[in-house]
């Protein structure tokens, strides 16, 4: 039954959706499949031309190459990212993090999920967090409210595009943010959010609480670390999508300071010895620029 419920959810909106949305939603429907986060044009051919079927944006990833932190991206900024990697890669579906909806009221964010749909993404999401510090979750009822309005702007468009509601419970510290992020994605699930989501949770328990929350829609989990687990031993959890946030570009930051490091305090270019070479990156770039020109 749960299976019949999520895909007779997922063929919920065809009206005006582009063959990418179709696409994105065709994802959820079994399997698992990962989702990785690219953070500029290069890494996002460069997934695609490692045969991942839908990328997604990540804001922290993003605010690096700015020079800011995560959270510290103003909306137009990030609007106009998440519309270049959709134009980056024009045949994948590109799933945009819309932080909290850069909006406090229910309103507001409704407003600003019609600019996210705009830019051509087939999924997004929204989250509870506020990114203060002394509140840092929407109150219950604000938040589900928030996802009921971005359903609702979502459907005004008619652009079938995926919402994914995110329980920030685990990531801001909830004293009993297990049971606080089932407690609010079953009333996401409610609202109308297509795909639930707990930032933040890493064990098979955890996980296995999560997509029973879910009812029989898609979960994603974000994969920012070794696990211990395979993508197969995701999907016998039941989950249908892997993210992988931020943890590629942090990978990569991760090279950069440890080289710069070495450099500082010891003189050493040690820190090199892991490289890439040019020569495997130069000769897909080359080729990749031609078949997209």
């Amino acid at each position: 039954m749960a299976r019949l419920l999520q895909l007779a959810h997922l063929k919920r909106f065809k009206m005006s959706s582009s063959p990418q949305v179709d696409a994105f939603r065709a994802l959820h429907e079994s399997g698992c499949f990962v989702m990785p986060n690219p953070w500029d044009l290069g890494s996002a051919r460069w997934l695609r031309g490692q045969g991942f079927k839908a990328l997604a944006t990540t804001s922290a990833g993003f605010a690096f190459t700015q020079g800011r932190a995560d959270q510290d991206v103003p909306r137009d900024m990030m609007l106009a990212h998440i519309a270049e990697m959709v134009k980056a890669v024009p045949d994948l579906p590109v799933n945009a993090d819309f932080e909290n909806g850069y909006a406090d009221t229910p309103d507001g964010v409704a407003a600003n999920v019609k600019l996210c749909v705009a830019t051509g993404v087939a999924g997004l999401s929204v989250e509870d967090a506020t990114g203060r510090e002394d509140d840092p979750l929407y109150p219950f009822e604000l938040a589900v409210d928030r996802v009921r309005a971005a359903r609702k702007a979502i459907d005004e468009t008619g652009s079938g595009v995926v919402l994914t509601a995110r329980a920030e419970c685990f990531l801001t510290g909830h004293p009993e943010a297990q049971a606080e992020s089932v407690r609010r994605l079953e009333a996401y699930r409610e609202a109308g959010a297509d795909v639930l989501y707990a930032p933040g949770v890493r064990s098979a328990e955890q996980i296995a609480a999560i997509v029973t929350a879910a009812g029989g829609k898609p979960v994603n989990v974000v994969v920012f670390a070794d696990f211990g687990l395979t993508v197969a031993d995701f999907e016998a959890l039941g989950v249908r999508r892997l993210s992988t946030g931020a943890a590629s570009a942090r990978s990569a930051w991760a090279g950069f300071v440890e080289s710069t490091r070495l450099i500082v305090e010891g003189g050493s270019f040690a820190g090199f010895a892991g490289n890439a070479p040019s020569r495997r990156l130069d000769p897909f770039f080359r080729e990749d620029l031609k078949a997209r020109s």
